[in-house]
């Protein structure tokens, strides 16, 4: 495993697939692994693009790419797709979406399913982020689902996040209610060569001082993802402002204390859910029990209780 970080490092595009799939189908060593790309980390940007599905998030993408690799930046995308129902792999591969950029060699892009995840977040996406992050890529960013009820899973993986509207969408209602005001950086609205954006940018700046913010106050964007591209430098600006906020404050520390807080977290709960699983799968009376379940309340306690006396054994 520390060979295969070590190449990582290096900068080889194939070790870094490889890693991610390791995770991504919960290899044997897989903590191994995470733990030595973990020593690696090179200070790469985290950003998250996030909202409703037909946003245009992935052409945005596409230009704010080929911005960023006109300016010399490296770049990582992480797509976050739906799951097929069938194989539980990614629908909708943004590999397809974003050809022009495939054969870059400074560009990598790797589609994840959420495989029932329900923050809209595949459950490696950190473990690919740290990955991307160990190679050295100096953005990376992570294209969710769509905006949710349950996606707000994004903040906790990512430095800054960015929610995608559109006017006349009825997107701004939607999020308000979602919680998104609380955790979005920027809100960039898309198709800005629309009717609607005056009034959209009016009801998020509404909602942004109802809300409140301690400390960076959301910004609000204007973007054009067509072959005549607007906005995109400004958006770029707007990032690093982002990013020298979280450097420089005490509050960008907490927030980043924070997420790693809920990843220790996340790690035991992912943990003991599959000690649990295992043990049940592993007993046929269990699984009997299953297929005849009256009260799933009481059944789940015994089973805990079951898996604490036989590890505290």
């Amino acid at each position: 495993m520390e060979q295969l970080a070590e190449r990582i490092a290096n900068q080889d595009q194939r070790a870094l697939a490889r890693a991610i799939t390791m995770v991504e189908n919960d290899h044997p060593d897989k903590l191994a692994l995470l733990s030595a790309i973990n020593q690696r980390k090179q200070g790469s940007h985290y950003i998250g693009i996030t909202g409703s599905p037909g946003a245009g998030k992935s052409s945005l993408l596409d230009h704010l790419v080929t911005q960023l690799r006109e300016q010399g930046k490296t770049v990582a995308i992480i797509a976050v797709d739906p799951t097929s129902p069938f194989s539980g792999g990614a629908l909708l591969g943004d590999r397809v979406r974003m050809h022009k950029h495939f054969t870059d060699e400074h560009v990598f892009i790797r589609s994840m399913a959420t495989r029932g995840s329900l923050g809209g977040l595949a459950r490696a996406t950190k473990d690919a982020i740290r990955a991307c992050d160990a190679y050295g890529f100096d953005y990376i960013f992570v294209e969710t689902v769509g905006v949710g009820q349950s996606e707000l899973d994004i903040m906790k993986v990512v430095d800054t996040t960015a929610v995608v509207l559109t006017p006349n969408s009825g997107d701004v209602m939607q999020v308000f209610k979602a919680g998104i005001m609380e955790i979005a950086d920027l809100f960039i609205i898309n198709k800005a060569d629309l009717p609607g954006v005056r009034k959209l940018k009016n009801q998020l700046y509404d909602m942004i001082h109802m809300v409140g913010h301690d400390g960076f106050e959301p910004v609000v964007l204007e973007a054009v993802s067509t072959d005549e591209a607007q906005g995109f430098d400004r958006m770029i600006r707007s990032f690093g402002k982002h990013w020298a906020y979280l450097e420089e404050t005490e509050a960008g520390a907490r927030k980043r204390q924070n997420q790693l807080k809920q990843e220790v977290y996340d790690l035991i709960h992912d943990s003991l859910y599959k000690d649990v699983v295992t043990m049940i799968e592993a007993d046929e009376s269990m699984q009997a029990a299953l297929n005849d379940i009256t009260d799933p309340y009481q059944l789940a306690e015994r089973w805990l209780k079951t898996w604490k006396g036989t590890n505290d054994g």
